[in-house]
């Protein structure tokens, strides 16, 4: 079975369509139509149907296998770049707001060790970073998010199984300092029905947050903190952040949440195979998460 068909399959299945497979490839609509007429006759069987496009019996069990086969190409590739890599490398993934205590300051220590330690940091969303370690394109990922105190995140497939919690703080909603909400001692979101919300997929995913019910009324694609916070301090909404993210930032005040009861997380994703100075900085982390 061919890979390159396969990778063809995958983004004619999640886009819906062949001319967004196309866009996505960069590939003329013809060929992706050609590779996924190869892909069926070499299986025997129609895995899409055309109009409209969507995935047969045996096209949504073969989807089941071709994301982790793919991941699992992808993760042999980057194992034997490492292989060959020069000694004292490291590619650390990570989300906007997974750059928090204790992670600079494990950075900084890994980097007093290594003076020669050649770093490259990614920054992206979750399903990225997630991705990214599962195949091994990073070495170490931190990705954050909203859980109940006692809860993982519900990271996507594949790698959520190898996550490990290293930090946490409280989460409030972020609101401008002259907001009716900041003189208030705490409040329970589904009481927020009304209010307009900041959607920033990126760095706090509204559609995340376990509350039905609520509606945003600005999307910020970006991921610069700065700007986030600067938008709810002008009045354009209100959002979910990590309390230590809203504390000082001028304009803004932090309402604790009484229900639902949720804590920012950042954990630690390890990607497999990854030996020095990846585990190194992995001991650092998990040494602070238990201080």
């Amino acid at each position: 079975m061919d890979p390159h068909l396969l990778r063809t399959f995958v983004a004619v299945a999640e886009t819906g369509s062949f001319s967004a497979a196309a866009q996505r490839l960069r590939y003329t609509q013809s060929a992706v139509s050609q590779q996924i007429a190869a892909l069926e006759a070499d299986l025997g069987t129609p895995l899409l149907t055309r109009r409209p496009v969507a995935l047969t019996t045996a096209g949504e069990r073969l989807q089941r296998h071709a994301n982790l086969i793919l991941v699992r190409l992808e993760a042999a590739r980057a194992d034997v770049t490492r292989s060959i890599a020069p000694p004292g490398r490291l590619v650390l993934g990570l989300t906007p707001l997974a750059w928090s205590a204790p992670v600079p300051a494990a950075l900084a220590r890994l980097r007093a060790e290594s003076a020669r330690l050649h770093t490259r940091i990614l920054v992206a969303d979750r399903d990225r970073i997630v991705a990214a370690a599962a195949t091994g394109e990073i070495d170490l990922g931190l990705v954050d998010g909203f859980a109940a105190p006692s809860d993982p995140l519900r990271l996507p497939e594949p790698g959520a199984h190898d996550a490990v919690g290293v930090a946490g703080s409280p989460a409030v909603v972020a609101v401008p300092e002259g907001h009716p909400l900041a003189r208030r001692a705490s409040v329970d979101l589904g009481d927020l029905a009304d209010a307009y919300w900041i959607d920033a997929p990126v760095l706090a995913p509204f559609a995340r947050l376990p509350v039905d019910g609520l509606r945003a009324g600005l999307h910020y694609d970006g991921a610069d903190v700065t700007v986030l916070t600067g938008l709810v301090a002008a009045g354009h909404g209100l959002i979910v952040l990590p309390a230590p993210v809203v504390a000082n930032r001028p304009g803004l005040a932090g309402v604790p949440i009484a229900a639902p009861r949720l804590v920012h997380r950042v954990e630690l994703l390890r990607a497999p195979g990854s030996e020095e100075p990846a585990a190194r900085l992995a001991g650092l982390l998990g040494a602070q998460a238990l201080q």
